[in-house]
């Protein structure tokens, strides 16, 4: 097979796609990024028209998942940006509990949850917070990555995937494998529910008190981000917080959530 290089027109047929199908924005800057996720995906199925996988894409839904997985990022790790874990444990889960009923549940949504870190965090952080117990909690993940999902309801890490977690935590919550892996014990797995879920469309979260939503909104142009901020904000509880990613922010884009800096650490709040 000779060489694969997409042309400038075929670059931004695939570009107008991705972004019509998932919101993820690509530019110069990443382009090649696209373009050897789009060439390696070819390789794979014996491809050599960029239209014929174009056209396969286009209209296999199942495809599409497939291709979408292939050219999202998932760089994460436990407790990633830990200033964002102390805050929950501190002062959010706290403020969410004074408005609760008896026996009524905290619900947490982590939206693009990769492999399960943040998630699995969310849940050992909720467990080391006086006060709250397995029943108290519900904790909602979802990923666009469907290779990332499977890896994340496993809840297995290798050695080096454990290295931000206190060993305190490790020896709590995890167990060690004979292959050297870790595992999330299962008391922990069964607080989350994983799911698939592109945030170009409407989910089935409903009433959730806490969002985390880091590092994702960093591939969206400014009118994605605010149309996914302003459905974050309807599906929070009155009393709702919203977390992102340090290196993001909400400045200039008009949306009705409130910021907050509280001990070093960002958080947004319903006005």
């Amino acid at each position: 097979m000779n060489e694969i290089k997409l042309t400038e027109k075929q670059f931004d047929l695939f570009r107008d796609f991705v972004y019509k199908e998932s919101g993820i924005c690509f530019n110069i800057i990443n382009k090649i990024i696209l373009e050897s996720r789009i060439v390696s995906a070819m390789k794979e199925k014996n491809l050599s028209k960029v239209e014929d996988y174009y056209k396969l894409v286009s209209s296999d839904r199942e495809e599409l998942k497939k291709f979408l997985d292939n050219i999202t990022t998932n760089l994460t790790k436990f407790f990633r940006n830990r200033p964002n874990f102390q805050l929950l444990k501190n002062y959010v889960l706290p403020k969410i509990m004074e408005y609760k009923k008896t026996g009524e549940q905290i619900r947490i949504w982590s939206a693009g949850c990769s492999t399960g870190e943040e998630p699995y965090s969310i849940a050992i952080t909720c467990l080391e917070t006086p006060g709250i117990k397995e029943n108290n909690i519900k904790i909602f993940a979802s990923d666009l990555s469907l290779n990332s999902l499977v890896a994340a309801k496993e809840g297995r890490y290798e050695s080096h995937k454990i290295e931000s977690v206190p060993k305190e935590y490790l020896d709590k919550y995890f167990y060690k494998l004979s292959s050297g892996e870790y595992s999330i014990k299962n008391d922990i797995k069964k607080l989350i529910t994983f799911d698939y879920h592109n945030l170009k469309h409407r989910g089935s979260q409903t009433n959730m008190d806490i969002i985390f939503c880091r590092n994702v909104l960093i591939y969206f142009d400014n009118e994605f981000v605010k149309l996914t901020v302003n459905r974050f904000y309807d599906i929070l509880n009155e009393h709702g917080f919203l977390f992102i990613g340090h290196s993001e922010s909400l400045f200039g884009l008009n949306t009705k959530f409130k910021f907050n800096n509280i001990d070093n650490s960002i958080v947004y709040t319903k006005n």
